[in-house]
C-alpha cells in the first residue's frame, strides 16, 4: 500500500519532470510550434475538465464606474459565507446593530441552485511589472469566479446568475445603510487610498417634522418629491433624465442644510457632500458625477462662495497683466498659485448639471444652497437645472410652534402671543430662535425658555434699529461726502476755465503788441 509520504513523492517528481521537459522545450523548440502546443494543451485541458468558469470583474467600462453585477454577487453572498466560508471580512451596518460578514480574498463558498452545485471564488490579479510600488494596491482588479459543471450551462446562465443579482439587490434594500460623502482631492485618487469618495454612516436625525417651517409649505416640497421618486416611467416617457434641481436661499441659520438632512431622510437616499474648491478640473468633475450612486443627492453648499463661475476671473488676470510683468517674482508665485487652484468652469459645472453627463445613472437630486441668491449667474439657476426654487426665510409663528414643539414639548402657552408680536416685528432666523428656547440648565421650564426668546427678540429689534440708524447716518455721510467732491470738481473746473480763458486773451494780446511792434 503506497503511503501518503510515497504519493506527495511522487507527485512531487511528476511536476518537476513537467517543468523540466517545458523548460527544454521553450528553449530548444520554435517560438511558433510551442504556441501550437500551448494551443492545443489548452483544448485538450477543456475537454478533460468538465466545468465552466464565468468571471464578474469589479470594474466595468475602462474602471470608470463599479460594476453593479459585482455588488449584486457580493451582497448574495454575504449571507453564504457566514454559513461556509472560513475566512471573513466583517462589517457592522443599520445603526450598529447588525453584523454583515463578506467573503475574504481567495476564498471559495459553495451555493446550491435546484440541486446543482456551484462554487464562488472572490480572486484578485495583480499586473506583471517589474516596478516597485509604494501602493500595490492601486492596479489590483478584484473578481468573482463562478465555477459551474457544463451540464447545467443554460440552468445556470439563465436562471441561476439572475437569480443571485435580484437576491443581492434585495439584500441591499434590506441592510441599506445611508451614507455621507465627501470628494476627496484628485491627489488621493491612487494608491492606497485610491477612491475618489470617502463616507461616513448618515445618522442625522431631522425630518419634515422637526423642521421649522410653514406646514403648507413642507406638504408641497414633500409632495414633490415623492412625485419625483415614483417617476422612473415618467422620466422616460418625456425624454428627461432622471434628476432634479433644488435651490435652497436664504440668511444663514434658516436651516438649508436641515432640509438636506430631512429629504434624504424622507426619500431614504445617500447624500454625496461636493466640495468644489477640491475639483481641479471639468474632467475630475465628471470622474465623481459617474462615481455616485443612485438614490443619492448631491450638494454644493454656498455655490456662490465655492468658485468663480461669472467670468471675472479672466478678466482680474488681464487687468493685472501689467504689473505681473513688471514682478517677475510675484508673476511666478500667482501662477503657482494658479495652477493649484480650481479651473472648474461655468460650462462644465452646467454639463455636469443638466449636460451629456448628467444622464449617466438615475434618481439623483442635485442641491445648490446660497446666501445670496442675486450674486449666482442666471443660466446655472434657470428652470431645468434647478428646478424647484426654496426660500428658506426668517422664522414666523408657525416655525416657532414646530420649535417650541421641539425643544419644549408644548403645543401652546400664554406667551405665545407675546411670541408672535415679537415675531412679526423683529428678523430672526430658526437658528437664532431654538437658541433661544434651549433650556439652558434643569430648573430652566417652558415658561422661562419663552420669557428668554422674548427678551432676546427684543434685544434683537433694538440692534436692528441702531444698525438701521447707522446705515442710514453712513449713507447720508456717504451722499454728502459725494456732494462735497462733486462740488469741488465743479469749482475745480470753473477755476480751469477761467484759466484757460484767461491765457486765452493774454495770447491775444500779446499777438497785437507784436504786430504793432512790427
Amino acid at each position: 500500500m503506497v503511503t501518503m509520504g510515497e504519493l506527495w513523492a511522487t507527485l512531487g517528481s511528476v511536476v518537476a519532470s513537467a517543468m523540466f521537459v517545458s523548460a527544454i522545450f521553450k528553449q530548444y523548440f520554435p517560438y511558433q510550434l510551442w504556441g501550437y502546443v500551448e494551443k492545443y494543451s489548452l483544448k485538450l485541458v477543456r475537454f478533460l475538465y468538465p466545468y465552466i468558469e464565468i468571471r464578474f470583474d469589479e470594474f466595468s467600462g475602462g474602471r470608470m464606474k463599479r460594476s453593479e453585477a459585482f455588488s449584486a454577487i457580493q451582497n448574495y453572498l454575504s449571507t453564504k459565507a457566514s454559513l461556509h466560508a472560513t475566512r471573513f471580512k466583517a462589517d457592522v451596518v443599520k445603526d450598529s446593530q447588525s453584523l454583515v460578514l463578506s467573503m475574504e480574498d481567495r476564498e471559495e463558498v459553495t451555493d446550491e441552485f435546484e440541486g446543482i452545485k456551484v462554487w464562488w471564488v472572490l480572486g484578485k490579479t495583480i499586473p506583471r511589472t517589474q516596478q516597485f510600488s509604494f501602493y500595490p494596491a492601486a492596479d489590483e482588479k478584484r473578481f468573482y469566479k463562478l465555477t459551474f459543471h457544463k451540464s447545467h450551462r443554460e440552468l445556470i446562465t439563465k436562471s441561476y446568475v439572475k437569480h443571485v443579482f435580484d437576491g443581492g439587490k434585495a439584500i441591499a434594500v434590506k441592510e441599506r445603510q445611508r451614507k455621507l460623502f465627501s470628494n476627496n482631492p484628485s491627489k488621493n485618487w491612487y494608491g492606497w487610498r485610491s477612491t475618489k469618495w470617502s463616507h461616513v454612516q448618515f445618522e442625522h436625525p431631522a425630518t419634515f417634522d422637526t423642521l421649522a417651517m410653514e406646514t403648507q409649505k413642507k406638504e408641497e416640497i414633500k409632495k414633490d418629491l415623492k412625485k419625483f421618486r415614483e417617476g422612473k416611467e415618467y422620466y422616460t416617457k418625456i425624454g428627461k433624465a432622471w434628476k432634479r434641481g433644488y435651490l435652497l436661499y436664504g440668511p444663514p441659520g434658516t436651516g438649508k442644510s436641515t432640509m438636506i438632512a430631512a429629504m434624504a431622510n424622507y426619500l431614504n437616499y445617500d447624500v454625496y457632500d461636493l466640495e468644489l474648491t477640491t475639483v481641479m478640473d471639468n474632467s475630475e468633475l465628471r470622474s465623481l458625477l459617474i462615481e455616485t450612486t443612485n438614490k443619492s443627492i448631491i450638494v454644493i453648499e454656498d455655490i456662490d462662495c465655492s468658485l468663480d463661475l461669472t467670468g471675472q476671473r479672466e478678466k482680474k488676470k488681464e487687468k493685472d497683466g501689467d504689473e505681473e510683468e513688471k514682478n517677475p517674482i510675484e508673476k511666478k508665485m500667482k501662477e503657482d498659485g494658479e495652477n493649484k487652484a480650481s479651473k472648474v468652469t461655468l460650462s462644465g459645472l452646467l454639463n455636469f448639471i443638466d449636460g451629456l453627463w448628467s444622464a449617466c445613472g438615475g434618481e439623483r437630486l442635485i442641491v445648490f444652497t446660497t446666501n445670496y441668491v442675486d450674486k449666482l449667474d442666471p443660466a446655472l439657476i434657470r428652470r431645468g437645472r434647478m428646478d424647484k426654487h426654496i426660500e428658506m426665510s426668517y422664522c414666523g409663528l408657525e416655525a416657532f410652534k414646530v420649535l417650541a414643539k421641539n425643544y419644549l414639548d408644548i403645543d401652546s402657552h400664554e406667551l405665545f402671543a407675546e411670541v408672535g408680536y415679537q415675531l412679526a416685528e423683529t428678523n430672526m432666523t430658526p437658528a437664532d430662535v431654538a437658541e433661544n428656547l434651549m433650556p439652558k440648565s434643569d430648573e430652566d421650564d417652558a415658561e422661562t425658555c419663552l420669557k428668554n426668546l422674548i427678551e432676546g427678540l427684543k434685544v434683537a429689534k433694538e440692534e436692528a434699529i441702531k444698525k438701521a440708524e447707522e446705515e442710514a447716518r453712513l449713507k447720508a455721510e456717504k451722499e454728502e461726502k459725494e456732494k462735497e467732491e462733486k462740488a469741488k470738481e465743479a469749482d475745480s473746473k470753473e477755476e480751469n476755465k477761467k484759466g484757460d480763458e484767461t491765457a486765452a486773451n493774454s495770447v491775444k494780446e500779446n499777438g497785437s503788441i507784436d504786430k504793432e511792434v512790427k
